[in-house]
């Protein structure tokens, strides 16, 4: 850690032309010291196993909110229209091309049913896969793919199955939980080889955290007239987690066919005006994003003074390779220090996420003691 950027991030004003605001009041828990708050953390709980970005939402957003609260009355489906618009504009695209949900899980479920009704989804076997879950809830059927040894997608092995009987291919870049970005060029080569076969969807919930966003984002393709969709959310860069935000950007038919199975009408209002106001809102995302970077610093600097070895991460995650997830999850949580414990059968890596810095540094300090207890 650097003080400059650590003075720098407690210190700075994120307002956008709304007046100064510390970085380190807008993660503020609802709740009082004398019960537990309703949303976030537990009291005393350094929450780290949920990929979100207590530095957000934006003063902008924040603002936005408590000016058009007393609207709520209202249906949203102009402001809906507003940031449809706004989206289109950004990635030179028509409105009709990007479809505005609840989160992106939204969007996410309704794929997986539009498409799962056609065919199979191809996958990888370790992603975030809880929307594809939902789909085989409902009778869709998934072909998964494992890694490679080094943890990285198998991009040729899923191409190779990307035949007859197979309706969409969904990656997520980067990786969840792995953290971990699939080059461009070869997505793009992968691309290419899958779309005629079948509709790829490609997750970019971390786009944003990436050392190239726009490199690394497959936008571009659609607008080539390519059968893809790209998911985004307001969930992560812009820490509107709760605020369920996101939205895909596709063909007009592609569009169509998922808003025909959104279970949501007409948005969230708070979320939307939210979106609108924080979308353009360049100062709080570079220091967004600057308080992401250090925390995940930290985390690999301490994962290296106890030891261990890391995945490397483009995200707001580390997933940190450890003999036995679930104890390390047990050890920290008897600290107050909330992580990640083993995903299915993966149990030898451990997910820990940058929340506020002050709660990565209660990790990155227990981190070495707790090896060394649990494995020495």
């Amino acid at each position: 850690m650097t003080t400059s950027r650590r003075s720098f991030l407690a210190g700075a004003g994120l307002a956008s032309g709304l007046g100064a605001m510390p970085l380190s009041a807008l993660g503020a828990s609802v709740g009082t010291a004398a019960a537990e708050p309703d949303f976030g953390p537990k009291i005393g709980e350094a929450l780290l196993s949920r990929n979100e970005n207590p530095y957000g939402p934006a003063p902008s957003a924040l603002r936005a909110i408590s000016d058009t609260a007393k609207m709520g009355c209202y249906y949203a489906d102009r402001g809906l229209m507003r940031l449809t618009a706004m989206i289109a504009e950004r990635h030179n695209v028509s409105p009709e091309q990007v479809v505005v949900g609840a989160g992106s899980t939204e969007i996410l479920c309704a794929i997986s049913l539009a498409w799962g009704h056609d065919g199979a989804i191809l996958c990888p076997d370790l992603f975030w896969d809880t929307t594809v879950l939902y789909g085989e809830r409902q009778g869709v059927t998934s072909i998964r793919v494992p890694l490679t040894a080094d943890m990285s997608v198998d991009l040729p092995a899923i191409a190779s199955k990307a035949a007859d009987g197979v309706a969409l291919v969904q990656i997520c870049n980067p990786n969840n939980p792995t953290g971990m970005l699939i080059p461009a060029e070869a997505l793009r080569s992968f691309a290419a080889q899958v779309t005629p076969q079948a509709t790829l969807l490609v997750d970019e919930a971390y786009n944003e955290l990436t050392d190239r966003p726009e490199d690394n984002s497959m936008i571009d393709l659609v607008r080539t007239g390519a059968d893809l969709i790209v998911c985004r959310t307001f969930s992560k860069i812009y820490g509107m987690a709760g605020l369920r935000v996101g939205y895909a950007i596709t063909s007009e038919a592609n569009a169509d066919r998922i808003r025909s199975h959104l279970m949501s009408f007409g948005g969230n209002l708070a979320g939307l005006a939210a979106a609108i106001a924080s979308y353009d809102d360049t100062p709080f995302l570079d220091q967004s994003r600057a308080a992401v970077l250090e925390g995940r610093a930290m985390i690999n600097d301490a994962v290296a003074k106890a030891g261990l070895t890391a995945l490397p991460s483009q995200t707001n995650f580390v997933f940190v390779a450890v003999p036995d997830a679930d104890a390390l999850r047990e050890a920290m949580a008897a600290r107050g220090i909330a992580i990640r414990g083993a995903y299915g059968p993966w149990k030898g890596f451990s997910r820990v996420s940058t929340g506020k810095l002050e709660d990565v540094a209660r990790y990155t300090a227990a981190l070495p003691e707790l090896v060394q207890r649990l494995w020495a």
